[in-house]
């Protein structure tokens, strides 16, 4: 059988919906880790990790499964998911390639402002810093108030804005490289799809068409 035969894309389209599968639980096992140790308190963030992996984990089924059994019906509707999911998540990539300092600085100011006060106190302790930015004085005073990181008790911490933009343009370069090369996956599944819906099973009965 040649590589672009229905077995061949069978076999391609089941590979790459197993994969996605792992992915999904990677994700949902790692926020799980991440709660468990109280490594980020937030139950919105745990949520939205869960969320994501939970949903890349039924689309991942219902691709193997339409796969499988050549089901037209769930084949339409996951190559119309998938492809959705490929623009936002290329977009998404290119976004995060594209964002200079100014736009990172403004981007941690909204998040700071979202998150738990207790899950500031944990990023605090882990990266030994007080507060966001000094620019903002009336929330900086009452972060640093409450700040239990170690370094307070010398009188010298610095920023946790500050420790973070160090990291940021590595972080968002290779969190945008990684997206952007998994989105092109995405589209790969989308064209194996279609490709493979248009097939036709040689062991199946020729008037079948679900």
């Amino acid at each position: 059988m040649v590589c672009g035969g229905f077995t061949c894309s069978k076999n391609a389209l089941c590979s790459l919906n197993v994969v996605y599968m792992l992915v999904g639980l990677l994700l949902i096992g790692v926020a799980a880790w991440g709660k468990g140790f109280g490594l980020v308190s937030s139950i919105h963030i745990i949520g939205g990790v869960i969320a994501v992996g939970f949903f890349l984990l039924l689309i991942a089924i219902v691709g193997l499964i339409g796969a499988i059994h050549h089901h037209q019906v769930m084949l339409f509707f996951y190559m119309v998911i998938l492809f959705i999911v490929f623009l936002f998540q290329f977009g998404v990539s290119c976004s995060c390639l594209a964002m200079n300092r100014g736009q990172q600085e403004a981007l941690l100011s909204s998040a700071w402002n979202l998150i738990e006060s207790k899950t500031r106190m944990d990023l605090e302790t882990q990266l030994n810093c007080c507060g966001l930015f000094k620019n903002s004085s009336s929330s900086f005073d009452m972060d640093y108030t409450s700040c239990p990181a170690l370094c307070k008790t010398d009188n010298n911490c610095v920023t946790c804005g500050v420790k973070m933009l160090n990291h940021a343009t590595e972080a968002l370069k290779i969190l945008g490289g990684v997206g952007l090369f998994f989105s092109f996956t995405e589209i790969l599944g989308v064209w194996l799809a279609v490709r493979y819906r248009n097939q036709k099973d040689p062991r199946a009965n020729p008037s079948a068409f679900l």
